[in-house]
This record gives structure tokens, C-alpha cells and sequence, in this order.
């Protein structure tokens, strides 16, 4: 337990007793994992570096490349920011239900014990769509009598 340590818990908040709560042990990784995962690149003002950049792939197709990348960009943040772990694989899967979610499985050794663990950290993409034109003679956002009107004063010159 001395080697990993106690840290403010993330979100920071109080415990019981009014003080800022803190977790230890395994807990304490898990958060400290998900802190760099959630944090982008650039958003800590003294600490511009640290973070992780799978933010960057928010709008990025839910495809084999875009696994391959996030897979990446987790190794190189965790292995860079966690020194607590060795990380032995990410795996990238895709959610059978939610189109836009992209499931991230790390699996780690807590380097002071040799005890291996995991941890899945869902990771969503906003899904790509072809987007639907309107009929030609419909105004966008009007129901059909105000698009009527609209487009008969239109012909008027109106």
C-alpha cells in the first residue's frame, strides 16, 4: 500500500466527516487512470502536457483505424503518466448496442505486487450519419401550412 500511495479522490469531494475525501490502495489507481484518460491534452494550465489525447478522436468514424489510434494514444499516456502499473495490453472493442461507443479494456500489473488487473473505460464517438435534404419545395424547421404560406408569398415576390 505504501508504494501506491492515498490521493484526493477524483471528483474531489468531502467525506463523513467535512474533510477532503482520499482513497488508497487500488482505488487509488483505477482513479488516477480514468484522471489521465479524461483529461485532454493542454487543459491543465501548469501542466499543459499531461492528459491523454483520445479527445482529438470525439469526431473520428467508429472504425478499425480509429481503435487502433485510441489504443495508442491510452499505451503511450499511461505508460508516460502512471508509473505505478505496467501496462500489459488495450484492447479496443466495439459496443454491440451503442453505435458510438467504443469500449477501451487496460490491463495492467500493480508493479508492487505482480497482482494483474483491468479496467474498461468506455469511450464514445459521435456517430457519422448522412444527413437528410429536404425536399425542394419545404423550408427547413416550418410546419406545412406556414411552409405553404411561405412558399406562395414567395412566388408573389413577397
Amino acid at each position: 500500500m505504501e508504494f501506491i500511495g492515498r490521493g484526493l479522490a477524483f471528483p474531489v469531494r468531502t467525506d463523513a466527516t467535512g474533510s477532503v475525501a482520499l482513497v488508497g490502495g487500488d482505488r487509488e489507481i483505477v482513479e488516477s487512470i480514468r484522471l489521465i484518460l479524461g483529461t485532454s491534452p493542454g487543459e491543465r494550465p501548469m501542466r499543459p502536457e499531461f492528459g491523454c489525447a483520445i479527445h482529438d478522436l470525439v469526431f473520428a468514424p467508429a472504425d478499425a483505424a480509429t481503435a487502433g489510434q485510441l489504443a495508442y494514444e491510452v499505451r503511450i499516456s499511461l505508460e508516460r503518466w502512471e508509473p505505478r502499473i505496467t501496462l500489459d495490453d488495450v484492447v479496443v472493442g466495439f459496443d454491440a448496442v451503442d453505435e458510438g461507443m467504443l469500449l477501451i479494456d487496460i490491463r495492467y500489473t500493480l508493479r508492487d505486487r505482480n497482482d494483474p488487473r483491468n479496467l474498461v473505460f468506455p469511450f464514445y464517438v459521435i456517430p457519422q450519419h448522412d444527413p437528410v435534404a429536404p425536399p425542394a419545395d419545404r423550408t427547413p424547421g416550418l410546419p406545412g401550412a406556414e411552409q405553404r404560406a411561405l412558399s406562395s408569398s414567395a412566388r408573389e415576390g413577397l
